[in-house]
């Protein structure tokens, strides 16, 4: 077997080197009759490997995305073929699994610390993009192997990245590009973000530069068959376009990038600080404040190469820069090749008549020469210095070189760590460079050293028709600085192993994210600092953060704990931590040339990567044989299995709850769940749905605090009894009533198969079926075993299901400011009754399986045969109800279910259901929590 990531891989299979990739199968020269063109590109068709399914499941969970690829395909040949399974991703993202299925047998990735010989590994070769494989800021993962006729082959590929901010958003971009139609593809795409989601949009596909791939018809608006769904802080977004759909927009299966676009709420000036398991991460985007002026030389390159559609589209970009330019700005021009040519002797004002000036001298450039890139930073750096000591610039200013280049040095110093020596020194941290590489041939390794090593950052142009686009959207990035010298400090005996916390510039529509590790989880509060300096003055921010887990266990003694093994619960913010510190690992090495320090980074990163398995230049990957009993997804790992799932399984298996996860999650995520309007809600408020009958009545319970209540009793049939405990609060002013009452506990006993306890809170759910679990209601999970099961959806609702044929859903109400007669409470509503048998009571359970009717008699109602009677307009609503032998005189109105989403009209019965339920209040009072006893045994009349 072969794979092809640039070596050949240790595994059964393997019939030779690399070297020798060529001579597999039938590749020898065979001397015959010409076959016809036609007939061989049929052949080709009829045998090319079919892929049968693409499938693309993306998690954000705060910014940290976790994403899975999954492809499968199939050898329809009578030989065995070459397959190849590709995939553009993120160039900022770390790949942390890949695993394969050849017909029954899983090769399971396994990260190592990268060693000198390169046999039997995959090293983290992603092939830079060019123009035949790849898009802008991605790189290449490709993987082939020589599969068996007939055989089948799945790949499953996961990264994660940690999502930049830029221009104001966020983008998750991901490359649907499986090179031919594919029955079954789909991309699904999860957001959950705790301070909420703002401005979420689906891009339409993104061409790709090659000929045959198109946006599919309208340029705006997601492309066919995208599906969205989303609330305050969950995003849902599924794109499955069938084969026709996928055909109308590129018939060669090069569809382009899926885009999912969105920001999030900000309200803290200090920012917002999320906290679990001892991790912290803190994301930093001020808003609203005056920019700081500006010092910019442009620095363009004009040598020979940029002859051209280069140098032309860059010289339309810098004319929409300069006009971009603010007032209080300052600027200057140097075009350089192997002359340095400076527009001005010193830095000018931005006017009219200047802007126009600067735009006629780069009209006038021409390309010639070869490229003095290190004469041209030294000028540059010389005219900001000489600029800020003759006190030209305004003191609270950001001095920024904007460089330009296509190739590499050719004149004068060319030695490449002379260059970045010679730059660093003039620059002195006072001076932050910003490179653009245009084109292919560019030194692109030299320019990102450049920029990291002076407060910058690169970006890389590709030759196009929208190369001047490019440059806009970069200088977009930089042309708004809110703030300079920014430091983030926290307490130091609170906090430790801390990423970066000074950042030199922080402009508008951007974000600065520091993250690190809790020295004491003890503490409930941590203080945070930020100081910095506006076009104003020096600014200081000042806060005391509260350090409860804002979306997740907080590890204290009602949290489940570690799950099996004795592991600890795996944490997002961990990743994120992780992902953030080898990320400056790598920048610090890349910049360092000290053989001592370098080495002493390289070990850091290394051992930081093999824990938390990424795949970077310091860490390889071996492909194991796995046990022929595991399945790849038994094999997969934490960022596969994280990514496969939606939101409340990925907490599940980040937090590692051990139990699978059930039919409940189907559509975790719409809270506002369609059940049956059965239900007891509210203070609390009773609703009854009669679906034979096709009538709805409702009724109120005054009852006490600390009763418990009976709503469900069918100990001695089906073997489940519901109970609920009531907690007081005081009535809201004006009002009829003394007191109000909601449901502050919900119980559940399941006595078949075997026995259970339940006990359900706003803030937790306990169940005892022999091993008990704590799970918080802020933490999404499912756990069953033995025909129950339960579901949590995070600070939404719990829905039980018993045997498959009960269903209660349990809805959690939380208030973030409650009013004096408002606490946190539960709505209690019977989604599926069938298993319950026709012997059942209680409050609500004696009226399912019943019919209900309203007499005629009543005045005022119309007479339609097919629909029950409803007040007339003008009439009279009032009606006698018959229903279980009793006859109850009702009035209509109108009650608010499910969280108040939805508006029922029903038939009230007054006086706290005198006549409507059997016998009185106090026969419907529990004991205890999981009293089974009732008052109604099965003599009770019952029927009509």
């Amino acid at each position: 077997m072969l794979l092809l990531l640039g070596l050949c891989l240790a595994l059964p299979l393997c019939a030779g080197s690399l070297e020798e990739a060529g001579t597999w199968g039938d590749t020898s020269e065979q001397v015959g009759l010409r076959v016809p063109r036609q007939v061989r590109l049929l052949q080709r068709l009829k045998t090319k490997p079919l892929m049968t399914e693409f499938s693309v499941k993306s998690t954000i969970i705060s910014r940290y995305a976790f994403t899975t690829v999954s492809c499968r395909m199939l050898n329809r040949a009578s030989k065995d073929q070459e397959v190849t399974f590709q995939m553009q991703i993120p160039a900022a993202a770390f790949i942390t699994n890949f695993t394969m299925l050849i017909g029954n047998q899983v090769y399971q990735g396994e990260i190592t610390e990268r060693d000198e010989k390169p046999g039997g590994q995959v090293k983290e070769k992603r092939n830079k993009t060019t123009e035949d494989i790849g898009e802008k800021g991605t790189e290449m993962f490709r993987a082939s192997v020589v599969l068996p006729s007939k055989d089948k082959a799945a790949f499953f590929l996961s990264y994660e990245e940690l999502l930049q901010r830029r221009l104001g958003k966020y983008e998750h971009v991901v490359s649907v590009r499986p090179q031919q139609l594919v029955g079954r593809l789909t991309v699904e795409v999860n957001v959950l973000e705790r301070s909420g989601i703002a401005e979420l949009e689906v891009l339409r596909l993104q061409n790709s530069r090659r000929k045959g791939s198109g946006s599919g018809g309208d340029d705006s608006g997601p492309p066919p068959s995208t599906v969205i769904h989303h609330n305050e802080t969950f995003a849902h977004v599924v794109f499955k376009p069938s084969v026709v759909q996928q055909a109308k927009i590129a018939q060669n299966g090069i569809l382009g990038d899926f885009i999912v676009r969105y920001d999030v709420n900000r309200e803290q000036s200090i920012g917002d600080i999320q906290v679990l398991n001892g991790y912290f991460v803190h994301y930093f985007a001020p808003r609203h404040l005056p920019p700081l002026p500006k010092n910019v030389v442009f620095v363009l390159d004009s040598s020979a190469s940029m002859v051209g559609a280069k140098l032309r589209q860059t010289k339309d970009a810098l004319f929409t820069i300069l006009h971009d330019l603010r007032p209080q700005d300052h600027f200057n021009i140097i075009g350089f090749s192997n002359r340095i040519k400076v527009w001005k002797d010193h830095l000018v004002s931005v006017t009219p008549n200047n802007v126009r000036d600067g735009k006629v001298y780069i009209h006038h450039m021409s390309p010639s020469g070869g490229t003095d890139i290190n004469g041209a930073l030294q000028t540059g750096i010389a005219l900001l210095h000489d600029s800020v000591a003759r006190h030209d610039l305004e003191d609270r200013s950001v001095s920024l070189i904007v460089f330009l280049t296509d190739g590499k040095p050719t004149v004068g110093e060319t030695h490449t760590l002379k260059i970045l020596n010679n730059t660093r020194e003039a620059a002195r941290g006072r001076v932050c460079i910003f490179t653009v590489g245009i084109g292919d041939d560019v030194d692109f390794r030299l320019l990102e050293k450049l920029s990291l090593e002076n407060c910058g950052f690169t970006r890389r142009v590709h030759e196009d028709e929208d190369a001047g686009a490019q440059l806009i959207g970069f200088y977009d990035e930089i042309r708004t600085p809110l703030l300079s010298d920014i430091r983030v400090d926290y307490p130091p005996n609170a906090v430790e192993q801390v990423t970066r916390t000074l950042f030199p510039n922080y402009f508008n529509g951007s974000e600065i994210i520091v993250a690190g590790k809790l020295a004491d989880r003890a503490k409930d509060r941590l203080h945070v600092e930020v100081t910095a300096s506006n076009s104003k003055k020096f600014v200081v921010l000042k806060k005391d953060v509260p350090v409860e887990p804002r979306w997740g266990g907080s590890g204290g003694p009602g949290d489940p704990g570690p799950q099996g093994g004795g592991q600890e619960d795996p944490n997002p913010l961990e990743r994120l931590w992780s992902y953030l510190t080898l990320k400056e690992l790598q920048s610090s090495w890349l910049q360092s040339d000290q053989e001592q320090e370098r080495d002493r980074l390289r070990r850091k990163a290394q051992a930081l990567a093999v824990a938390r398995r990424f795949l970077t230049p310091f860490t390889s990957m071996k492909l194991r044989p796995a046990p022929q009993t595991h399945t790849p997804e038994a094999t997969y790992g934490l960022a596969g299995m994280s990514a496969a799932t939606g939101p409340e399984t990925v907490m599940q298996s980040l937090w590692g709850t051990h139990l699978q996860p059930g039919p409940a999650l189907k559509k975790p995520y719409d809270p506002r769940i369609k059940i049956s309007k059965t239900s007891a809600d509210g203070d609390p408020h009773f609703v009854v749905d009669f679906p034979r009958s096709r009538l709805t009545v409702c009724f109120n319970i005054d009852g006490q605090p600390g009763d418990i209540l009976r709503l469900v009793s069918d100990h001695a049939d089906s073997g489940v009894t519901v109970n609920g405990e009531l907690i007081g609060a005081p009535a809201p002013p004006h009002g009829h009533k003394k007191q109000r009452t909601y449901f502050h506990a919900i119980t559940i006993l399941v006595n078949k198969p075997q026995r259970s306890y339940l006990e359900i809170t706003p803030s937790r759910v306990i169940v005892d079926g022999g091993d008990r679990q704590v799970l918080p209601c802020n933490q999404s999970t499912v756990v069953g075993s033995r025909g129950l099961e339960v579901s949590v959806s995070a600070n939404a609702n719990v829905t039980v299901t018993v045997q498959g044929t009960v269903a209660f859903v349990i809805l959690i109400h939380l208030y973030k400011k409650p009013a004096p007669y408002q606490r946190n409470h539960l709505g209690f509503y019977i989604a599926n009754g069938q298993g319950l048998s026709g012997n059942c009571h209680g409050l609500l359970g004696q009226f399912l399986n019943q019919e209900a009717r309203l007499t005629e008699e009543a005045a005022g109602l119309s007479k339609n045969p097919t629909n029950p009677p409803v007040p007339e307009a003008g009439g009279r609503s009032k009606a006698i109800l018959k229903v279980k032998g009793h006859q109850v005189p009702v009035v209509w109105k109108q009650r608010k279910i499910y969280n108040g989403e939805e508006q029922v009209d029903c038939w009230f019965a007054g006086n706290n259901a005198a006549n409507l339920i059997d016998g009185e209040y106090k026969d419907y009072l529990a004991a205890h929590p999981f009293d089974s006893e009732t008052t109604f045994g099965p003599g009770a009349p019952r029927g009509l």
